[in-house]
C-alpha cells in the first residue's frame, strides 16, 4: 500500500484529499494543528477504509512545525509516495492595512513550507524512482493581486520549474490552481461569501477528483474546472493594466488579499 501525506488535512481541500485517498486504498499521515480534529479524521478514516492513518501535528508557520514534517516526508523507511502541500489561509485587508507579520507568516506557509517540503519529499522519491507532489495554489496566482496571489503564483512558477527538473527521475510535480471552493476558508479570514456567484463555487470533492487524474496524466498544471479555464485562458492574454484594474476591484469585493 503506497502513502499519502496531506497538510492542512482536516478541512475544505484537504481534507477531500485525505478522504478520496483513504477510499482509493492509500495509507494517509494527516498533518494539521488541532489535535482532536486529527485524530477525529484519523478515526473515521481508518474505520471507513481500513487504512492506516497517522497523525502529524504541525504548525506550518513555525520552523519546528515545517522541520517536523519534513523529516515525515523524508523518511525513506517509511515513505511518502504522494506528498499534498495544501496548508495555507488569507489575509483580509488591502496591502499597507495587513499587519507585516501577518503577510510574513503567509509567505512562510504558503512559500517557505511549499518549498522545504517539496525538496525534502521530491530527493527521497527520485532515489526510489517514484512519486508524486501536489502544491495547492489558486487561480489567484493569475492575476495580479496582492500578497495572496503573489504567493500563489511563487507556488505555480517553482513547481512548474521543479517538474521540468525532475522529468525523466519518475517523480511527478504538479501545481492546483482551484478557484472558490466551499470551505472553510473564507470564514477563517473573516471573510464574507455572501456576495460571490453562485456560479462560481466549485465542490471539493469533484475538484480532487479532477486534480488525481491530471496528476496520473503528468500535468504540471491543473486548473480543474472549464469555467477557471475559461478564466485563466483570458487572465494569460489580457492587457496588464486592465487585468490589474479588474483583479484589484474583483479582489476587494470577492478575494483575499
Amino acid at each position: 500500500m503506497t502513502t499519502a501525506l496531506i497538510t492542512g488535512a482536516t478541512a475544505g481541500i484537504g481534507a477531500a484529499f485525505a478522504r478520496r485517498l483513504a477510499s482509493d486504498g492509500h495509507n494517509v499521515v494527516l498533518v494539521a494543528r488541532d489535535p482532536e480534529r486529527l485524530r477525529d479524521q484519523a478515526a473515521e478514516l481508518h474505520d471507513r477504509h481500513g487504512v492506516e492513518a497517522e497523525v502529524l501535528r504541525a504548525d506550518l508557520s513555525q520552523d519546528e512545525g515545517i522541520a517536523a514534517v519534513e523529516e515525515r516526508v523524508a523518511d525513506r523507511t517509511h515513505p511518502v509516495d504522494l506528498l499534498v502541500n495544501n496548508a495555507g489561509f488569507g489575509n483580509k485587508g488591502n496591502y499597507l492595512d495587513v499587519p507585516m507579520a501577518d503577510e510574513l507568516t503567509m509567505l512562510k506557509v504558503h512559500c517557505e513550507a511549499v518549498l522545504r517540503l517539496t525538496s525534502a519529499a521530491a530527493a527521497s522519491m527520485r532515489g526510489r524512482g517514484r512519486g508524486g507532489v501536489v502544491n495547492v495554489a489558486s487561480v489567484a496566482a493569475f492575476v495580479p493581486r496582492g500578497t495572496y496571489g503573489a504567493s500563489k503564483a511563487w507556488v505555480v512558477q517553482f513547481t512548474q520549474g521543479a517538474a521540468r527538473d525532475l522529468a525523466g527521475s519518475g517523480v511527478r510535480l504538479m501545481a492546483l490552481c482551484p478557484g472558490f471552493v466551499r470551505t472553510e476558508f473564507h470564514q477563517r479570514a473573516g471573510m464574507g461569501t455572501g456576495n460571490i456567484p453562485a456560479w462560481m463555487w466549485l465542490d471539493a470533492d469533484k475538484l480532487v477528483d479532477a486534480a488525481l487524474r491530471d496528476l496520473a496524466r503528468g500535468k504540471s498544471l491543473s486548473v480543474p474546472d472549464p469555467r477557471y479555464k475559461a478564466l485563466t485562458s483570458l487572465a494569460k492574454i489580457a492587457p496588464r493594466g486592465a487585468l490589474s484594474r479588474v483583479s484589484s476591484s474583483t479582489g476587494r469585493k470577492y478575494g483575499p488579499q
